[in-house]
């Protein structure tokens, strides 16, 4: 991570964990795709129900991998691979002793969650069983999420490349097969997800373990506890897991707003949304992600020319990108809805005109998400955590709740856009506003 980065090195360089992100997100629909067409819309509806609080639970690994790839980058950048390899064996043991304890306590209350989120009827039923089948590799899956952005630290992009692909040809080939052809409904999609979350979480894991790692990262014997290391790294990425917790807090509230003002129908809409927003948005997530490790690296070597630089060119990329997914959206919003529910003509009119308010958000969003990385990146995690706390949690919640008492439906669809207004203005606060501390 030495030397210039240009326009077309950053571009080479992150473009992997991009497209890493790309992968992670369509298999994660997979499993909505093969639900909506083959088990119908009530089977949908239940696993968007409690698939949010799933995330919540997986967001820890997200928080260690965003939070610890930026202090091992920055430890490296420094000159100490010792500590830095001392921290990373640490972080991943202890990630994966949380993730078996949380996903036994999560299992044993899945049915009283599934009814505080919504759940009615025979979508309890249906909801707890995905839950309880997605739990018991939970511990894996958060492995997956923490070793992630360790990869781009490694200078091994394109591991975290091959590991989601094998991870989308896996749910996909089993999707295709227990739920398409053996007819198992939602069990088989649970089971298919299942499956790839134990080849995404094993695939890094046995990689950094092994005689064929050859960089400088990589997991050690004798790896004592350092709770300051385990503070800092929770503290870096912070702002990952508040805006991974609150973005899952605002989808059950959505999805509460729905049952009450439209029904099984508007959370079936609302599934859709978030399966294209997970598409496009990991443009800027796995950019952000990949970014974030050259970020850290600089700041820990002192070099604030090429900081000012990185901020440039990220902006100017973001802006482009974020133009360029508005527009296809805009333009094939019918076509992207009939994919998920076209076998439903009035749910597919609802998810068109939902999608075609809602995803005007992408223009903004972008930077916002950029903003929270940058200082993550910076190892500040508080003002990170800020960003994205307020971003969701304050911002888009309180216009969900308020919006449709004075817009009706419509307002549901818009509160993200109003929400992402409000936090760019907080966002573009913060980096002007702590330029001159960072040397930017």
């Amino acid at each position: 991570m030495e030397g210039h980065y240009g326009y077309r090195r950053i571009i080479r360089e992150t473009w992997p964990m991009v497209l890493m992100i790309i992968v992670t997100s369509v298999y994660s629909i997979v499993d909505g795709w093969f639900i909506s067409n083959y088990a119908g819309s009530t089977a949908f509806a239940s696993m968007n129900i409690i698939w949010p609080a799933v995330a919540i639970i997986s967001a820890l690994g997200l928080m260690v991998g965003a939070g610890g790839s930026a202090l091992v980058s920055k430890t490296f950048g420094e000159g100490d691979t010792e500590r830095g390899n001392h921290t990373f064996t640490m972080l991943i043991r202890l990630t994966f002793i949380a993730g078996v304890v949380i996903s036994a306590v999560f299992f044993a209350v899945m049915r009283p969650v599934a009814v505080a989120l919504g759940a009615e009827g025979e979508m309890v039923r249906l909801a707890v069983t995905y839950g309880r089948i997605l739990t018991a590799a939970l511990p894996v899956y958060m492995l997956q999420l923490a070793l992630q952005p360790f990869c781009m630290t490694a200078g091994r992009p394109e591991l975290g490349t091959a590991t989601s692909i094998a991870c989308g040809l896996t749910n996909i080939a089993l999707d295709a097969l227990f739920v398409a052809g053996f007819g198992w409904g939602l069990i088989g999609a649970a089971v298919a997800t299942a499956a790839s979350f134990l080849v995404g979480g094993a695939i890094p894991t046995v990689y950094f373990a092994s005689r064929r790692n050859t960089t400088p990262l990589r997991f050690v014997k004798d790896s004592p506890e350092d709770w300051p290391a385990i503070g800092q790294s929770l503290s870096n990425g912070l702002s990952e897991f508040v805006g991974n917790i609150s973005f899952n807090i605002v989808g059950i509230c959505y999805n509460l707003q729905l049952m009450k003002y439209i029904g099984e129908n508007g959370v079936s809409a609302y599934g859709v949304l978030m399966y294209v927003g997970f598409i496009f948005g990991s443009v800027f997530i796995g950019y952000n992600m990949g970014i974030s490790q050259v970020v850290a690296f600089k700041y820990g070597a002192g070099d604030r020319a090429e900081l000012r630089s990185l901020l440039r060119k990220s902006c100017a990329l973001i802006a482009v990108a974020s133009l360029l997914i508005t527009a296809v959206i805009e333009l094939f919003a019918h076509q992207i809805s009939s994919v998920f529910v076209g076998y439903f003509p009035a749910l597919c009119d609802l998810t068109t005109k939902a999608m075609r308010i809602y995803m005007v958000s992408f223009i903004i969003c972008g930077f916002n998400m950029f903003a929270s990385a940058w200082f993550t990146a910076l190892n500040n995690g508080p003002v990170s955590a800020l960003i994205s706390f307020t971003r969701t949690l304050v911002f888009e919640l309180g216009c969900v709740f308020v919006l449709p008492l004075i817009l009706g439906i419509d307002g549901i669809w818009l509160a993200v856009n109003v929400a992402e207004v409000l936090a760019l203005a907080l966002s573009a606060a913060l980096v002007l506003g702590l330029r001159h501390r960072y040397g930017y």
